[in-house]
C-alpha cells in the first residue's frame, strides 16, 4: 500500500490571484463561490493470497492482481464553517465497526463531527473479504490462516481511510463547486419474477432502475479539474466469482479513466440505490472497460456544458434507524433450515444461530442502518443510506423530495444487509430473504421497511427540499 498522496499544488501567483478575486466580486453575486476544498488518493490493494468477497462460490484465496484498489477523499469546506469529508473505497462495503473507527480518530484529530464524515464503498466483487461485512459469505468456516490474513488486512485498511481523509484535510486550498446530472444506461433490473415469485437473476427490461449520474465537479481558480465525485446505481458485478483476483469492476475503471484524462485529479465513485440491478451486456473483463469508458464518456460530455455553483455544505446530519427484523425463528425452525435440502447458506447460517441460543444468547430483534444528509445551502441535498438499498427508493425520494434537487448515495457508512422495497416482499428471493443469512442476520426485515426508512430520510432532510424549488 502506498502512502496517501494529495494532488499536486498550481503556482504561488495563481494562489495569490485567488486571495485578490473576492474584493473584485460583488457582494450581490455570490453565484460562483470560492471553498476550500482538499483532495487525496492511497492504494489499499492487499497482499497476497487473500480471499475475495461477493461471490460464495469462491473456493480458494486469490493469487493475482487485476487491477489496484484506491481509496481517494474529498474535504470540503473550511474549519471555521466546519468541513466535510467524504472517503471512498474500492471495496464491497464498510462495515460498522470499521466507520466507528475512523469516525472516532477523525473526531479526536482534527474535531470533525460524524455527521460531516461520509464513508462510501464501491461495492466491488472482486475486493478483499473483510472482518466486519458478510460474516457468513464463505457458508462455512474458513481455516485460521486465512481469517488471520483477513483480520490484518482490515486492520491496516482502518489506518488507511484514516490517512487519506487527513491527506484531503491538509490538501485543502481555495476551489470552484458544480454540480450537474447526465445518464448512463447499462444498469439493468436483475429480479426474474414469474407468477409473483422470485425465480431468479437476469436482465428485466422495464424493471425498476435509476440510470441518473449525478457529478460533482471540483475546479481550480483557471480552470484545471481537481477532483470528480461522481455516482451511478449499479452493481460491480461486472466480473463474476470465476474471476477470482483483485479489480475494482467497472467504477473503477471509470476512475481510472477519468483520473488519465485529467491529470493529477480524483475520481470519486459512489454507488445509488442499485441493489437490485446488475451491468447489463457484455460482462466479464470486457464488460468492465465498456461499462467504465461509458460513465467516463458521460462525464467527459458533461464537462463542457451547464453546471449550477455551490458553496460549502450549509447542514449536515447523521443518525442510525433501527430496523425490525420480522419475528426471529425458533429452535425447531433453525433445526429445520439447517437439514438436508436446503441451501448452504442457510444451513450454515442456522448452525450459528442455533450455537448463539444454545449459548443463551438471544438472537437481533434489529438491523442498524446509517442515514445521513448534507445540504448546500437550497441547491442540492445529499443523501447517505447504509446497505445494500434497491432502486425504488431512490425513485420514490424523488418524487416524495424536490427530485432535480437531490442526489441520493447507498452503500454509505456501513453495509448491514439488503434494503428491499416493500413491493418485493411477496416475492419473496434473494434481497429479501437470501442475502440475509451472508449478512449474518436471522430472518428477513419487517414488511415495513420502506415506509420506516423513507420517513426517516425525511425527517433529517430540510423542510426546503420538501417541495419543487419555486
Amino acid at each position: 500500500m502506498k502512502p496517501a498522496a494529495p494532488l499536486p499544488r498550481r503556482p504561488a501567483f495563481l494562489l495569490l490571484a485567488l486571495l485578490l478575486l473576492p474584493a473584485l466580486v460583488s457582494p450581490a453575486a455570490p453565484a460562483d463561490p470560492l471553498v476550500p476544498v482538499g483532495v487525496a488518493r492511497i492504494d489499499i490493494t492487499p497482499e497476497l493470497p487473500i480471499r475475495l468477497t461477493g461471490y460464495q462460490s469462491r473456493a480458494t484465496e486469490a493469487a493475482r492482481i487485476g487491477a489496484p484498489l484506491h481509496a481517494r477523499a474529498l474535504a470540503l469546506g473550511a474549519d471555521a464553517d466546519g468541513p466535510v469529508v467524504l472517503v471512498t473505497a474500492e471495496l464491497i462495503g464498510i462495515g460498522e465497526e470499521t466507520a466507528r473507527v475512523v469516525a472516532e480518530a477523525l473526531e479526536r484529530r482534527f474535531g470533525l463531527p460524524r455527521a460531516r464524515l461520509a464513508l462510501c464503498a464501491t461495492h466491488t466483487h472482486n475486493g478483499p473479504a473483510l472482518a466486519d461485512v458478510l460474516p457468513y459469505m464463505f457458508a462455512r468456516d474458513i481455516p485460521p490462516e486465512e481469517t488471520a490474513r483477513i483480520a490484518a488486512y482490515t486492520a491496516r485498511l482502518r489506518e488507511r481511510l484514516i490517512e487519506v481523509a487527513a491527506a484531503a484535510l491538509a490538501d485543502r486550498r481555495p476551489a470552484r463547486v458544480a454540480w450537474t446530472q447526465g445518464s448512463v444506461g447499462f444498469a439493468t433490473q436483475r429480479r426474474q419474477v414469474v407468477d409473483g415469485k422470485w425465480k431468479g437473476f437476469g436482465i428485466v427490461p422495464g424493471g425498476p432502475v435509476d440510470h441518473a449520474l449525478p457529478v460533482l465537479r471540483i475546479t481550480a481558480p483557471d480552470g484545471a479539474v481537481r477532483a470528480l465525485f461522481l455516482n451511478y446505481a449499479c452493481h460491480c458485478t461486472t466480473l463474476g466469482g470465476g474471476d477470482n483476483f483483485v479489480h475494482s469492476d467497472w467504477a473503477g475503471d471509470a476512475a481510472t479513466r477519468l483520473e488519465a484524462a485529467h491529470a493529477g485529479a480524483a475520481a470519486l465513485v459512489t454507488i445509488g440505490c442499485g441493489a437490485d440491478a446488475n451491468p447489463g451486456l457484455p460482462r466479464g473483463p470486457e464488460g468492465v472497460h465498456v461499462h467504465g469508458a461509458a460513465v467516463a464518456a458521460e462525464v467527459a460530455r458533461l464537462l463542457p456544458g451547464s453546471w449550477r455553483p455551490l458553496g460549502p455544505v450549509t447542514t449536515a446530519a447523521y443518525q442510525v434507524v433501527q430496523l425490525p427484523l420480522d419475528p426471529a425463528p425458533d429452535r425447531a425452525a433453525l433445526e429445520v433450515r439447517r437439514g438436508p435440502g436446503t441451501r448452504a447458506p442457510a444451513q450454515y447460517a442456522a448452525g450459528r444461530f442455533l450455537a448463539e441460543l444454545a449459548a443463551g444468547r438471544s438472537l437481533p430483534a434489529a438491523v442498524p442502518l446509517p442515514v445521513q444528509t448534507w445540504t448546500f445551502g437550497r441547491e442540492l441535498a445529499m443523501v447517505f443510506l447504509g446497505g445494500e438499498v434497491v432502486a425504488e427508493y431512490a425513485l420514490r425520494l424523488r418524487r416524495e423530495l424536490d427530485g432535480p434537487r437531490l442526489w441520493v448515495n447507498a452503500y454509505a457508512n456501513a453495509v448491514p444487509c439488503y434494503v428491499p422495497s416493500r413491493r418485493m416482499y411477496p416475492e419473496g428471493g434473494y434481497e429479501v430473504d437470501g442475502s440475509m443469512d451472508y449478512y449474518g442476520w436471522p430472518t428477513r426485515l419487517h414488511p415495513d421497511t420502506e415506509d420506516r426508512l423513507i420517513g426517516a430520510v425525511r425527517g433529517i432532510v430540510p423542510g426546503e427540499f420538501h417541495t419543487a424549488r419555486r
